[in-house]
């Protein structure tokens, strides 16, 4: 599980604590209406089958493939407000189909390339919540899904299977006018390979405990554009290897567009610094800078990006607590950003075509530090929904290698389907 079993019992003692408080200090009648909540609530579930096949091209020697079928059952429940307070649990099992042939990092089978996609069965969320009279705060304690803009910094990696949730206290506000200020204080992010991958990946893998307050302010009174400002200040605690991610990282972002007579245009620019934090031993200090152009036509889309993640050729700038596949190519070649740094150009282009989302990214990678060419990658994807409850994908990304032995070539597919209730 995504922690062992007494901490999750005391989060869960820690709720019910609170609901029996709030029993107490009510009158009979508002005692009653816990009940209501309870049992006026609303549920959720979803079911997902993905197949995901990896291929490394040339490459004769184990591991260079890997085969992963794997579905997976999310439910919830979240009861009704009671004194502007709820609660919502949700459980997820994740269980492999056909025999196993890929290394979830936590089942041993190493001769195979890697899916992140363990068995488990654990609790995703679960979290109080409060609202205030007029609904400008919600605060929110225990486990909880937490994802902040475009998920670079921190987010739940949702494309995996088991998706990455943080035990935190958060803090969510909209009092002043065209701002919403986020604040949060993380003590556990709960990884995607889950802590059963310990055993086979060490200590680095499974869940991170950390002390990190983070903000996010975000304003939209200006036409330009919604700007935001962060800070991330990341304290993992030990085991020692994963201290070399305490981090504190503060940026500002602009979002905008433009509207033309016939067209749109799209516009993103960022950036932010980062250097070593608390108990991390690299002293450091390494830039982040992100610029995207694009034009809307209606029937099409098309964008032109840069991002840039420093490096000195000893550290560079990281982002652990991101949702990386959305980053540098589906591939997931670069989930740790190398020594020199990384710039990452890319070309994108999506249209729907009888109801079919379609798109296509070329990226061209290569170091911050340096003149080394990583190499260059294809990314193709087609989904489509049905009714707002049935969605099925494909997925294609095809990385050419200018870096071997360093970086292979590496083809992968993916086929999913989902089911929401």
């Amino acid at each position: 599980m995504k922690q062992n079993s007494k901490k999750l019992m005391q989060q869960l003692f820690t709720i019910l604590a609170a609901l029996a408080f709030l029993a107490i200090t009510s009158s009979a009648h508002a005692a009653e209406t816990i009940t209501e909540a309870i049992t006026g609530g609303k549920d959720s579930a979803s079911l997902q089958y993905r197949y995901e096949g990896v291929r490394n091209p040339g490459k004769t020697t184990t591991p260079n493939k890997a085969d992963a079928s794997t579905v997976r059952l999310r439910f919830g429940y979240e009861t009704a407000t009671f004194k502007n307070f709820a609660v919502l649990v949700e459980a997820e099992t994740l269980k492999s189909l056909g025999g196993g042939r890929y290394n979830s990092t936590a089942n041993g089978q190493t001769s195979y390339a890697i899916v992140v996609d363990p068995e488990t069965t654990e609790m995703n969320q679960a979290y109080l919540s409060y609202k205030d009279l007029d609904s400008r705060t919600t605060l929110k304690y225990g486990r909880q899904r937490l994802i902040l803009d475009n998920a670079r910094f921190i987010a739940n990696v949702s494309w995996r299977q088991n998706e990455q949730t943080f035990d935190a206290l958060t803090v969510v506000n909209d009092y002043l006018p065209d701002t919403k200020i986020t604040l949060g204080y993380l003590t556990n992010a709960n990884r995607i390979n889950s802590d059963a991958a310990i055993a086979t990946s060490g200590a680095a893998a499974g869940n991170h405990k950390m002390n990190s307050p983070i903000f996010n302010v975000n304003y939209k009174g200006f036409s330009l554009g919604e700007i935001v400002a962060y800070g991330y200040l990341l304290d993992y605690d030990l085991p020692a290897v994963n201290q070399v991610n305490s981090t504190k990282t503060y940026g500002l972002r602009l979002k905008g567009s433009a509207p033309l007579e016939t067209t749109t245009l799209l516009y993103t620019m960022e950036y932010a610094t980062q250097s070593n934090y608390k108990d991390n031993p690299a002293k450091y200090s390494n830039p982040y800078s992100f610029v995207e152009g694009g034009i809307d036509i209606k029937v099409a889309e098309f964008k032109f990006g840069y991002e840039v993640l420093g490096g000195n050729g000893i550290k560079s700038f990281s982002t652990p607590l991101a949702t990386l596949h959305a980053f540098n190519g589906w591939v997931d070649m670069f989930l740790a950003t190398p020594a020199t740094g990384l710039k990452d150009a890319y070309l994108s282009a999506s249209t729907t075509l009888a109801d079919i989302k379609m798109a296509a990214i070329y990226h061209d990678y290569r170091a911050d530090e340096g003149s080394t060419k990583y190499g260059t990658e294809w990314n193709l994807i087609a989904t489509k929904n049905f009714d707002r409850n049935y969605l099925i994908g494909a997925k294609y990304g095809s990385f050419k290698s200018d870096s071997a032995p360093a970086r292979i070539d590496t083809d992968k597919f993916w086929l999913w389907g989902e089911v929401k209730f």
